[in-house]
């Protein structure tokens, strides 16, 4: 098959984040599969403007506010005479309404919306906008084939008016190869508590923040690792200096891949207090390394954590459940390896060998129709 992929970022953009390493660990292996794939992209100051990833062919045009624009002239200029198979709109956060400019068939991909969540993470114009661009999606991908990460997604879209026959969930998957135990079953010596993924205000960090506080105040010695970046740095920082816990409280940036698997392996807890997300990758990945996560309850996250199983999840926003189920595990070693015994076996009904393939057969199917 002929692939066209459109989304607003790439593996390489300093923005991507979980939705870009499903895109590209999905994809990639499709070209493995023995498809030709293109993706269309936003760029950034300094970038190339074309690229081969993997043998993924990437065009870039357009930046972060602008492709929205820039993504249809350059499809009509460049690759309008391509004879794609089949477009597949990777709809990350706000549609690109590809069914009005291209004319191959379309595949609709969702990881999540923000619905009114958009206004919890960026001022009122931007959040106006994003919500307000959200709501054609019913009208302008009706009957359009659609795949959903989770059955959260599906849950959000047929509540939008999506048809339910029309929606083919397919997890995210995970490299099992890499994301493992610690070979020696180590972990940190002082109890340590794990945020990895982007700063941003949806991603309620600060309830993570507050939870150590009040540790603290119980006498518990525990430290926070937050390892990523975001807009979100200096609120979080400012409400560390506040609190009184910039000693346990370690924001280490941007972290390799090396690095990230450590972390994961040695902490002693996984955690993700976001109010909404597609599947929640990291869970998966700490569940791999054989960490238990303790998440908000929210859409996407009661389906990478198992409660009571692979970790604990609590009511979103619950300030005191979240403290004590932190409290509970960080003191109790026999259940943390439990469950981190229990969170391997559960990682382990995911790949991305497994997504590829499940993803090849849609769109095989689709096209043969």
């Amino acid at each position: 098959m002929r692939i066209l992929v459109v989304n607003w970022l790439d593996r390489e953009n300093p923005l991507a984040g979980g939705a870009e390493i499903h895109l590209h660990e999905t994809f990639s292996r499709m070209v493995q599969l023995g498809h030709k794939v293109t993706l269309l992209t936003s760029g950034w100051s300094g970038c190339a403007a074309r690229v081969d990833l993997d043998g993924i062919d990437i065009h870039r045009t357009g930046a972060r506010y602008t492709f929205l624009f820039a993504a249809a002239a350059y499809y009509l200029r460049h690759l309008s005479r391509e004879s794609f198979d089949v477009v597949v709109e990777d709809l990350n956060k706000v549609p690109l309404f590809t069914p009005c400019w291209t004319r191959s068939r379309i595949v609709l991909l969702v990881h999540h919306l923000f619905g009114l969540t958009a206004f919890e993470e960026a001022r009122i114009p931007i959040a106006s906008a994003t919500w307000l661009l959200e709501r054609p999606i019913p009208w302008i991908f009706a009957n359009t084939p659609t795949i959903a990460v989770s059955e959260s997604t599906k849950k959000d879209l047929v509540k939008r008016g999506l048809h339910p026959e029309q929606i083919k969930v397919i997890p995210n998957g995970i490299d099992l190869d890499w994301y493992t135990p610690h070979p020696n079953h180590a972990r940190s010596a002082d109890p340590t508590v794990l945020y990895l993924g982007r700063l941003k205000k949806y991603k309620r960090v600060d309830l993570l923040l507050h939870a150590i506080d009040k540790l603290a105040q119980q006498g518990v010695e525990v430290t926070l690792k937050i390892a990523g970046t975001g807009d979100d740095l200096r609120r979080l920082e400012s409400l560390c200096i506040k609190l009184g816990i910039t000693n346990q409280v370690d924001f280490m940036g941007y972290v390799s891949e090396e690095r990230k698997l450590e972390l994961l392996r040695t902490c002693w807890l996984h955690a993700l207090t976001s109010s909404k997300e597609g599947w929640g990758i990291s869970c998966l990945e700490s569940s791999a390394c054989g960490t238990p996560t303790v998440a908000s309850d929210s859409p996407g996250l009661r389906e990478s954590v198992v409660s009571g199983e692979t970790g604990l999840l609590v009511p979103h926003g619950d300030q005191q459940r979240l403290t004590l189920a932190i409290g509970s595990l960080l003191s109790d070693h026999q259940a943390r390896e439990e469950m981190g015994r229990r969170a391997r076996r559960f990682a382990e009904r995911y790949s991305w060998d497994n997504s590829a393939r499940t993803m090849e057969d849609f769109l095989t199917r689709l096209v043969a129709q």
